[in-house]
């Protein structure tokens, strides 16, 4: 029996020559475009600029609100609150600085912070109450910020809260 080769054959007219695609680079620009800010309307709440302030000068007062808690809590787990009251107070004129020196320069132009008048702290549970404030303005700012280092920096101020908040209801 014959056997034959089954052996394909190439065509040589059917064979050409691929081409490559011509590829375009483009060089990004020097700074990419920036969000912006609502426009300063110059009434509280109406701006990303006045909600900032307003939330940097919060900060501001509630160290010195809390500093004078502290130094008045008496009774069972004082001490405890006192560390703990202690150790947020501290904390805060950094937060608060951080917030507007980072907010001044991604925007680029200087915040106007109306004085608000402080809130007076008699008892640890008066305490507690503004924190759960604070915590609420802060996650109702993160939410209209488009630069996320400062939402990523108010995390911060939030897990102050969150750790002095486990304090004052825990440890006694």
């Amino acid at each position: 029996m014959e056997t034959k080769s089954r052996l394909l054959k190439r065509n040589p007219e059917s064979t050409r020559t691929l081409s490559r695609p011509e590829v375009t680079v483009t060089q990004p620009k020097s700074e990419p475009a920036k969000p912006q800010p609502t426009p300063d309307a110059g009434v509280g709440g109406s701006s990303l600029d006045t909600m900032v302030a307003a939330c940097a000068m919060e900060l501001m007062n509630a160290r010195n609100s809390f500093h004078k808690l502290h130094l008045k809590v008496t009774g069972e787990g004082s001490y405890a609150a006192h560390v703990a009251i202690g150790d947020f107070y501290d904390g805060l004129p950094g937060h608060a600085d951080t917030l507007v020196e980072g907010y001044q320069g991604v925007t680029e132009k200087i915040l106007k912070c109306k004085d608000v008048t402080p809130r007076t702290l008699d008892t640890v549970a008066d305490g507690v109450a503004y924190l759960r404030d604070i915590y609420g303005m802060i996650t109702k700012l993160q939410g209209m910020l488009p630069y996320s280092e400062i939402v990523n920096n108010l995390d911060l101020v939030k897990d102050s809260i969150n750790s002095t908040k486990y304090k004052l209801l825990f440890l006694k």
